[in-house]
């Protein structure tokens, strides 16, 4: 497996030099090949963008790629913790893997900072003192999905996700809200890529709707099959099915859907806006959901070492907890148990000239917390 080592140092020294000025190491660990690598660079790039933009010396990030893989995210893990002994970790993409490194990371004394991955046995009995999610906890999209459901009049949705941790919070967090009946639900295959099978289902269920969780690569299968297949049954979903890099791949396909999301391009303050211009020139691309939340997780990390050592593990901890960062998310802060309490949008797909993108239509739900904090005994 490759490993990448990125230093910010505001001189130019050879590698070895630099590593050994490093005061804080950080090991991101993510997807960069295979089915969902797009999510992964997403994070990385926006990670990287803040801890780049931030300049300061002494911070070294070594990024590894996971594959998808529970077994080798396991391996790069002992070797980040045991060899290279990382402060911080970070940079999951998926539940099943965070399921697999967070809780033995965090026993060892490492911090870890989710920037996506939130399953809810980690925002609840399984709650520790060194996790934090910057992102959301599993559930809360699709929970603002049925939300927006009952506001659209929807009675019968027939639902799917992929069987894994994140699938099941998903449908778990929809039902949570959602006041209507179920024409049908359905656990399909991680990394599935066709959905013939499913699609017949719910065009024989009687569904008014679909609410799907299908992130990246599954979610641009479903999304084209279904537009090909004659269904025309309106169809809602969480952002990870609608964002910025799954969108261009979707085309026509995804125009008007209705989404839920906690963060986009158009959210009005200083930070988002310098966020959007400056990931844009970097990279070329507008920013996605992904990015977003890399690039909040590394200003969370760079806000709380302005403060404290994560040697100096209680007032790191109470540094992070304190969440003192201009997040392009607006307002943000954490839960008791270090998840986020924030506002979660709808959005709508839209095109701008050539591109397919997202707008705010309406706030789903405000200062919204997980539902799974009041089991966390920290």
């Amino acid at each position: 497996m490759k490993t990448i080592r990125m230093l910010a140092m505001a001189a130019a020294v050879p590698a070895l030099a630099a590593a050994a000025q490093a005061d804080t190491k950080i090991g991101m660990i993510t997807t960069l090949s295979g089915g969902g690598a797009g999510l992964g660079v997403d994070v990385r790039d926006g990670f990287m963008l803040a801890i780049e933009q931030d300049g300061r010396d002494g911070v070294e990030v070594v990024i590894e790629d996971d594959q998808r893989k529970p077994e080798a995210a396991v391996q790069i893990a002992d070797r980040m913790i045991q060899s290279e002994k990382v402060d911080i970790m970070t940079g999951i993409i998926w539940s099943n893997l965070a399921m697999a490194v967070v809780p033995a990371a965090t026993a060892q004394g490492v911090f870890y900072l989710s920037p996506n991955a939130g399953p809810s046995a980690l925002a609840g009995k399984r709650c520790h003192q060194n996790y934090f999610n910057v992102a959301w906890q599993n559930d809360n999209l699709h929970e603002a999905a049925g939300a927006y459901a009952n506001e659209a009049g929807l009675k019968n949705s027939f639902i799917l996700a992929p069987n894994y941790p994140a699938g099941q919070d998903a449908l778990t967090g929809y039902k949570r809200m959602y006041e209507g009946e179920l024409a049908g639900e359905i656990y399909t295959k991680l990394g599935q890529t066709d959905y013939a099978a499913e699609i017949a289902q719910i065009r024989a269920s009687g569904a008014d709707s679909v609410y799907f969780f299908l992130p990246g690569g599954m979610g641009i299968s479903f999304l084209k099959q279904y537009a090909g297949s004659g269904v025309d049954l309106p169809v809602v979903g969480p952002a990870f099915s609608f964002d910025q890099g799954i969108l261009q791949a979707v085309g026509d396909a995804a125009l008007g859907v209705k989404n839920t999301s906690q963060w986009n391009k158009d959210i009005d303050n200083e930070a988002n806006a310098e966020f959007v211009v400056s990931f844009q020139e970097k990279y070329g691309r507008l920013p996605s959901l992904y990015a977003s939340q890399g690039f909040d997780t590394a200003n969370l990390i760079l806000s709380a070492l302005d403060k404290a050592e994560p040697a100096d593990q209680d007032a790191f901890r109470a540094a992070l907890k304190a969440a003192d960062f201009a997040s392009v998310r607006g307002s943000f802060k954490f839960g008791d148990n270090h998840h986020p309490i924030q506002d979660i949008y709808v959005r709508e797909v839209i095109k701008e000239g050539d591109v397919f993108t997202n707008k705010i239509i309406a706030t789903g739900l405000k200062d919204h917390a997980d539902a799974y904090g009041g089991e966390c005994k920290m």
